[in-house]
């Protein structure tokens, strides 16, 4: 009876441990995600989004952080597109053009906003691969997309639909162009980080 409840106790301790030790790279991982993500305006929104991929043995880098983001946006961008598509063919179904019309322009902007991000995170993954002298470049391209996909979101945001289509579907379009727009000001914070600390760190080893 001693020996069982021996091993128990041990068993328990050990599970114990396990747990505490998972709470513990949790909290440094999420003090890490913090740190890297203070010059977001989302802040809540941008640890959210990384913890899933840190630990406290694997912590992402800035530029992982940055494509992270940017993967991430591009994901919820599609998951809108293929909602306001799913809500325009409903509308064509009812035949109500006026509905339709007040649709179509943030069908054409999630459209453009989901072909800018995905050239986005192809162009984010090259820079550093192929020479210093297109890091700017690379740099650039990405800033310029990712604006315009913001720009597109905010623009559908502020300006869509009048009275023409019903208060819920409406509401639910928008709430799904927030997220896209909060991801997309995020990925661009992050992505500014990522390229001041890789200058940073080229001005170091090439004073």
């Amino acid at each position: 009876m001693a020996q069982m409840t021996f091993s128990l106790l041990v068993l328990y301790l050990t599970i114990l441990a396990g747990l505490l030790c998972t709470i513990e790279a949790r909290s440094r991982a999420r003090a890490y995600l913090e740190a890297q993500c203070r010059s977001t305006l989302y802040t809540d929104l941008c640890v959210r989004t990384l913890l899933p991929h840190a630990n406290k043995y694997d912590l992402p880098s800035p530029q992982k952080i940055a494509q992270i983001s940017l993967t991430t946006c591009l994901a919820k961008a599609r998951f809108t597109k293929a909602y306001v598509n799913m809500v325009a063919k409903e509308l064509n179904k009812t035949k109500n053009p006026g509905e339709y019309e007040a649709l179509e322009e943030c069908l054409y902007q999630i459209n453009n906003g989901v072909n800018q991000i995905t050239q986005s995170v192809k162009e984010l993954q090259q820079m550093g691969k192929d020479g210093e002298e297109n890091f700017g470049w690379h740099e650039s391209n990405v800033q310029s997309w990712v604006g315009a996909a913001l720009t597109d979101a905010t623009a559908c945001m502020d300006g869509f639909l009048g009275d023409k289509i019903g208060s819920k579907t409406k509401s639910m379009i928008k709430t799904r162009f927030l997220n896209v727009k909060e991801l997309a000001s995020n990925s661009l914070a992050l992505l500014g980080r990522f390229t001041a600390r890789h200058r940073a760190s080229r001005a170091i080893k090439n004073p």
